[in-house]
């Protein structure tokens, strides 16, 4: 058994019960530090666990690749949801395996921000910085999505785009300064760390970032009623 999880966005009582059940059950627990870190107290005493980086993950999911063919049931745990914000890690997980995995979703920071700000997501475009490779198809999608007038939950990338660097960016491409922006960081308090406009976001923020930034379109006060 070869399994990705979602381990949420932080907290361990958002993890899925069968994300729960199936790091108990695992005799091999891999990911990155702080995503295994956060489920450590799930993972059996005699389970072995697999920690990586950037760095070194091709060579330590080559590790747990050959635990998977030796017959041990290995978990590869994921911060959030695999589909929002981790599909890369997910591929070469499969490119080390050999063949597609089976993935259980995950709560997304994204979602959760969600609820914190009051927003729904067929008002919202989602975009994620948090990857390898030419950013450039994904800064377009953004400028788009906010000229549409819609709301954006936006992952920064560590650390040559980050929530000034983005901010700074849309001004460029003439997105209005007006625009309200907020910066939360691990999600763990029920307040913003910061929140302004557009134009006034200039401070640095950890890697641990996501941003809401928010149309001047009125919102309804209530929905009306079907019929």
């Amino acid at each position: 058994m070869m399994v990705c999880v979602g381990a949420g966005p932080g907290d361990l009582g958002l993890l899925t019960q069968r994300g729960t059940e199936l790091v108990r059950a695992a005799d091999v627990v891999a990911g990155f530090d702080a995503v295994v870190n956060l489920v450590r107290p799930l993972i059996r005493p005699d389970a072995r666990v697999v920690t990586m980086g950037y760095r070194d993950q091709v060579q330590k999911l080559d590790e747990v690749a050959g635990a998977h063919r030796g017959g041990a049931r290995c978990v590869v745990v994921f911060m959030g949801d695999i589909h929002f914000s981790g599909f890369q890690f997910l591929e070469r997980v499969e490119r080390a395996c050999g063949q597609p995995v089976e993935t259980v979703p995950g709560i997304s920071s994204a979602q959760v921000l969600a609820s914190r700000g009051r927003v729904c997501f067929d008002e919202t475009t989602f975009v994620t910085f948090h990857r390898r490779g030419d950013l450039q198809p994904f800064k377009r999608h953004l400028v788009r999505a906010l000229e549409d007038d819609r709301n954006a939950i936006v992952i920064p990338r560590p650390w040559d785009f980050m929530p000034k660097d983005v901010c700074a960016y849309l001004l460029a491409r003439g997105v209005s300064g007006d625009l309200p922006v907020e910066v939360w960081e691990n999600l763990t308090s029920r307040e913003a760390q910061w929140s302004g406009t557009l134009a006034g976001c200039a401070r640095d923020f950890s890697d641990m970032s996501i941003m809401l930034i928010r149309t001047l379109r009125p919102v309804p006060s209530q929905i009306e009623p079907a019929g």
